[in-house]
């Protein structure tokens, strides 16, 4: 009976049961709706678009995920609590199949990709010059 009392309180304003639903896992692309505070207590939605990193702890109360994404050239990273009141809603862009639960390597992936990006520019521009050199007037 004290059971039944204790499932109808309202803990969150988070529709935790539908939050448990959303099944989305490391690598997949999701789009995450979080609320941003304006003045006087209103608030505006802000999307937040990137690859999950990782999942941690599971679907308790404490869950977090990391959604990674790159912002001008730049990697940006957010941890959002799986159940903030914060964020309005999560939506999944893309599903992956990921051969690992946590994919932290993507750091290090994505410099190295820029790194031989710059390389191959480099080399470029070099062989430009050379013929421009070797090149009768």
């Amino acid at each position: 009976m004290a059971g039944n009392k204790i499932n109808k309180i309202k803990f969150s304003p988070v529709d935790i049961e539908a939050r448990q639903k959303i099944d989305f896992k490391a690598g997949d692309t999701v789009n995450v709706w979080s609320k941003i505070p304006e003045e006087k207590g209103k608030f505006r939605l802000q999307a937040f678009e990137g690859i999950v990193l990782a999942r941690k702890h599971g679907r308790e109360a404490g869950a977090t995920f990391t959604v990674r994404k790159v912002a001008s050239g730049v990697g940006v990273e957010r941890i959002f609590p799986l159940y903030s009141p914060m964020i309005d809603k999560i939506e999944i862009t893309k599903k992956a199949r990921a051969r690992r639960s946590k994919l932290y390597y993507i750091r290090n992936k994505a410099v190295k990709d820029v790194r031989n990006k710059m390389r191959a520019v480099a080399h470029q521009i070099e062989g430009e010059e050379e013929a421009a050199e070797k090149a009768p007037e």
